[in-house]
């Protein structure tokens, strides 16, 4: 059975997912959830483009053990020696390089000819493979290629010292049919391709990237690009999640596996939507809160009769817990972390600490807390953001003949202020005037986003928002049984990534 390597770019083209703001923090702790995911490549970042990037992947190639690391560069001397810098640190490490190849990039947006576009896929090659021991690289737009030119540039890479070759649909153009042939001319028609890897990296602009993923696996491609929950430009790019359950699900098609640990799939695609803000749809392949619900009475019989029936794949083979978890306000704290532990959460002492608090204040609130309630307890905590501001006391008051009013306090280290304000809206608008005003800070509210986590009439509400600052946008999540607190809680949250420069 051939052995697929899975290349994670959520890092780099996942953070370009417009709202998607990520700190060094909360991109290190990805990185180690995809190591222990079994991802074969990690693509960081792309190290010229701020610092941010280049410490990102500098920070991720000499912490986090396991995968190789890439740097993205294009196909210029300034940004490959950038690359070069961020990863020298770093055990397993890759300069990933890439220039485009079709007639409309080089017409427009390089103003060169093919000869030039070849000279510079060469030399930047070349230049890589001095400065690192591993080197992709990228045809950029290649499915708008024309073959013979781009079977010529991947040859000349190939002689250049190119290990692995990568064939990307950059605008999801291609379909399944098309994308397979391409492949297997690619094999047919470049000088020692057999003796490099052959990658794909599909987008999703026409819903066909893991459709197109999976038929160049079955073309010969030997590894797939993609990113965690489909992030990325525009519509995403392939979802990780769902071509490894496809490989994993239909061996008998591919003859292929690989070597992601699928039990941890459900754990780093909540991480992911957790510190990106990007909520899953609920009807999301693999991952989607309805992935395994059944709601016909037909379906459930036969789930309840033969689970196969009706599931091609079973929850706990992507970590899904179907265990009900009975605690309350009594219960321990050891209890808490050893449950945490079976669910995939390794925490520190002080993240425990918070963890239990926010427990037994939902305990205090819920006559039983479920296995959902807890991770979203703990997801909500997971941002290593500095609590600057903390939401101590909240009180709102609303009504058809009331002019909504709330009240907060809030503290800064040991200072506690205290604010109140109305509003026309409602009470959460009310809660969030009343923030601004402890805080000094004046936000436009781009996005809002209310959810229940958990079901019955003590459910767990969700809110994932966006704000913007000055300059740029921040992403909030909280979680409680009382939305206007959750409200509160997202919002304090953007604030805190806005004042930490974040």
């Amino acid at each position: 059975m051939r052995q697929i390597k899975i290349f994670d770019t959520t890092l780099r083209d996942g953070e370009q997912t417009p709202g998607v703001n990520l700190n060094l923090a909360e991109k290190i702790q990805i990185a180690r959830q995809l190591a222990i995911l079994g991802i074969d490549v990690i693509e960081a970042g792309f190290p010229i483009a701020s610092p941010g990037d280049f410490e990102s992947v500098r920070a991720i190639s000499c912490e986090v053990e396991g995968p190789t690391i890439a740097g993205l560069a294009r196909a210029v001397p300034g940004d490959i020696q950038r690359a070069a810098k961020a990863l020298e640190g770093g055990k397993n490490v890759r300069i990933h390089t890439f220039v485009a190849t079709s007639p409309i990039h080089m017409k427009y947006k390089f103003r060169k000819k093919p000869n030039e576009i070849l000279k510079m896929a060469v030399e930047a090659v070349e230049l890589a493979k001095n400065l690192c021991p591993e080197v992709e690289f990228s045809a950029e737009d290649a499915t708008r290629s024309e073959w013979p030119f781009l079977a010529e540039v991947l040859a000349a890479v190939i002689e250049a010292g190119a290990d692995v070759v990568n064939i990307p649909d950059t605008v999801g153009y291609t379909f399944p049919e098309e994308y397979g042939r391409l492949i297997s001319y690619l094999r047919d028609h470049v000088p020692g391709i057999d003796k490099v890897e052959i990658s794909v990296h599909c987008h999703n602009d026409l819903g066909m990237a893991v459709a197109n993923s999976l038929t160049a696996v079955r073309a010969g491609a030997t590894q797939v690009e993609g990113a965690i929950n489909g992030l990325g430009e525009r519509a995403g790019n392939a979802a990780i999640e769902e071509i490894v359950m496809a490989l994993n699900t239909r061996g008998d098609l591919f003859d292929a596996q690989t070597a992601v640990k699928t039990e941890h799939i459900y754990r780093t695609s909540r991480l992911v939507s957790t510190l990106s803000g990007v909520v899953i749809q609920p009807n999301k392949a693999i991952v989607g809160d309805n992935a395994f619900a059944h709601e016909s009475g037909i379906h459930q019989d036969g789930v309840l009769k033969e689970a196969s029936t009706y599931e091609i794949m079973r929850p706990e083979s992507i970590g899904l817990t179907q265990s009900k978890l009975v605690l309350g306000k009594h219960s321990g704290r050891h209890a808490i972390r050893a449950k945490l532990e079976e669910l995939g959460y390794k925490l520190s002492s002080e993240e425990m600490d918070k963890a239990y608090q926010r427990f037994i204040e939902m305990a205090d609130k819920k006559k039983e807390v479920s296995v959902r309630d807890l991770e979203a307890l703990v997801e909500e905590g997971l941002s290593e953001i500095p609590e600057t501001y903390k939401l101590e006391y909240l009180h709102a008051i609303t009504g058809d003949k009331t002019i909504p009013t709330a009240t907060v306090k809030i503290s800064k280290g040991d200072h506690v202020m205290e604010e109140a304000a109305c509003a026309s809206a409602g009470p959460v608008e009310a809660v969030f005037r009343a923030i601004e005003r402890v805080v000094g800070l004046n936000l436009k509210l781009e996005e809002y986003n209310i959810r229940a986590v958990t079901s019955g009439q003590d459910a767990l509400g969700e809110v994932t928002l966006k704000v913007r600052g000055n300059i740029k946008s921040y992403t909030g999540r909280g979680t409680s049984t009382d939305i206007i607190e959750a409200s509160a809680r997202a919002y304090l949250q953007a604030i805190n990534k806005l004042v930490a420069g974040s």
